[in-house]
């Protein structure tokens, strides 16, 4: 998931368009899926669905009548009759993003080895699935965690499957869900809502806790990554920000100035852009540690690495290598290791994407946040929605830890994403953002802690948004499953990994198939256990 990057996201992934300032995303996945999706074709369908499900809760004061059209696709190729429904939760993507866990990923696996339908849901305020013409500050009131898992639930009870024969809605016939990240959370936070309705649900890399800031976003790549390629970057920015701290107008300007980004006037925007190939605060233009997946169709990591490896060249043209002695004279003679290879990677990757030459603006590829009007603009889009669900309810602002070790300058606090929040969301009739997200409307299902009967939660020990999931680090103590509360940590994996497969589960890497192995024996439990209409 990139926080911004979402909504571009594999999912999450988080692939941030270049040339968008408004990117992100928790979900790897989406943005990445895309590549595999222009074969796989499948029919939009729509189910008009209440645009209000809570009409007399005062957190809606608008109350506004009608319904929406909210489309979802389906796959039938291993449907028999009497099969399960097998749900995937769209996220902060659209559905044709998911497309590809109907092919070859999860619901592919699931539904071959059940003979089952397959279903991708989109989300509210996603893809084509908008309430409203545009996303003002009052109609986005209506995005919100609980209104979408009401969405799950309405749609498992109403949906319908033209060419199928028979009524197949829950409770009559067993729906098993699956979302990965933010879906992941909507999928655990529906089971723990609507337990009797569904068969299970199974919550991949569900961040399920929310927080204001999370500077532990960067922890496993600061565990996990290169350790050469690690330590310089923190040493360069531990260096940058002893400048910054020293209020030295001219030696701020030198950093800038090396990076050729002298023209920003915001060091939040030199701070970020320089994160970019780590992964900024919610946005970044290359693929990053989150991007990384066990399968190559899937992978998108490998710019970190191209990265690291320009930081660690061990023999570089003088052209690169003398930059490292260049701001020598403001640290007391100490070189700057590797900033050079940081240096000419920005310069040469990065910089390019501002086609206008206008770095210090919001033109596309460009690098200022500044700008208040760009943000405030209504349209509908991801990018909108998934920035208004982090200011209003989710937070996981990615910033720098107060202290020790960091990979991002410690000029990106809360308060510089803060400020997109304010400018793009200015209070309406109805609805206002509150000045810091309202984190009590996610943690009320549990956080790290959520559980429900027949909730299966997995993550991945490498992803950089475990700590918001079931096996946060930030827990003490291990997480023992249980066959009423089935839990699986997968060594060496990332964000979702479960989420792919290649059609023959016993070729895939052994830590990937043993997981996979592990959905299908749980899946296989919660169908045998469902007593049809009576449910368990």
């Amino acid at each position: 998931m990139r926080l911004l990057a979402l909504l571009t996201a594999l999912a999450g992934t988080a692939t941030c368009a270049a040339g968008s300032r408004l990117s992100g995303s928790r979900d790897v996945a989406a943005g990445v899926e895309r590549r595999q999706d222009a074969e796989a074709t499948y029919k939009a369908h729509t189910l008009d669905v209440p645009i209000d499900h809570f009409p007399h809760s005062p957190r809606y004061p608008s109350h506004v009548k009608g319904t929406f059209k909210q489309r979802y696709f389906f796959d039938s190729s291993y449907y028999k009759s009497g099969g399960p429904v097998f749900l995937y939760i769209g996220g902060e993507t659209s559905g044709e993003s998911r497309f590809s866990n109907l092919k070859t990923g999860i619901i592919q696996i699931l539904m071959q080895e059940f003979n089952g339908l397959g279903v991708i849901l989109e989300n509210r305020f996603y893809g084509e699935s908008y309430p409203f013409n545009t996303s003002t500050t009052d109609e986005l009131a209506y995005l919100t965690y609980e209104q979408s898992v009401a969405d799950n639930q309405y749609f498992a009870t109403h949906a319908t499957f033209p060419g199928i024969e028979g009524n197949l809605t829950a409770p009559g016939t067993p729906w098993i869900m699956y979302g990965g990240s933010l879906a992941g959370a909507l999928t655990a936070f529906t089971m723990k809502t609507y337990n009797d309705l569904f068969a299970g649900g199974i919550g991949s890399s569900a961040t399920t806790k929310a927080v204001l800031g999370y500077p532990q976003w960067y922890d496993p790549i600061m565990k996990y990554g290169p350790s050469d390629c690690i330590s310089r970057i923190i040493d360069i920015v531990d260096k940058i920000d002893d400048i910054i701290d020293s209020k030295n107008q001219k030696a701020i300007q030198a950093v800038k100035d090396i990076f050729g980004l002298g023209s920003l006037t915001s060091l939040g925007d030199f701070a970020m852009t320089i994160a970019f190939p780590i992964g900024g605060p919610m946005n970044y233009p290359t693929n990053t540690w989150q991007e990384l997946n066990w399968h190559p169709a899937y992978s998108a990591g490998e710019d970190f690495y191209h990265f690291c490896s320009n930081i660690t060249n061990p023999s570089p043209p003088s052209s690169i290598s003398s930059i490292d002695t260049a701001l020598s004279k403001y640290t007391n003679g100490a070189p700057w290791t590797g900033l050079g290879g940081y240096v000419h990677y920005i310069k040469t990757i990065l910089l390019p994407l501002c086609t206008t030459g206008r770095l210090n603006s919001t033109d596309p590829g460009c690098f200022s946040t500044q700008n208040q009007t760009f943000y405030a603009d209504p349209s509908n889009g991801g990018a909108r929605s998934y920035l208004y669900s982090t200011c209003s309810e989710a937070g996981i602002y990615q910033v720098a830890p107060p202290h020790g070790p960091s990979l991002i300058s410690r000029a990106l606090q809360i308060p510089y994403t803060q400020q997109w929040c304010t400018w793009a969301f200015p209070p309406g009739k109805h609805n206002r953002i509150p000045s810091t997200p309202a984190l009590g409307y996610v943690n009320k299902y549990g956080g790290w802690d959520v559980r429900a009967p027949r909730l299966a939660l997995i993550d991945g020990d490498v992803d950089v948004w475990v700590d918001l999931c079931h096996h946060s680090n930030l827990k003490s103590g291990i997480r023992i499953s249980s066959e009423e509360y089935p839990s699986y940590l997968i060594a060496g994996a990332g964000h979702h990994w479960d989420s792919a497969g290649i059609l023959n589960v016993s070729a895939e890497p052994d830590y990937i198939r043993e997981a996979h192995l592990w959905e299908i024996r749980t899946v296989r439990g919660w169908i045998e256990g469902w007593k049809g209409g009576e449910g368990y």
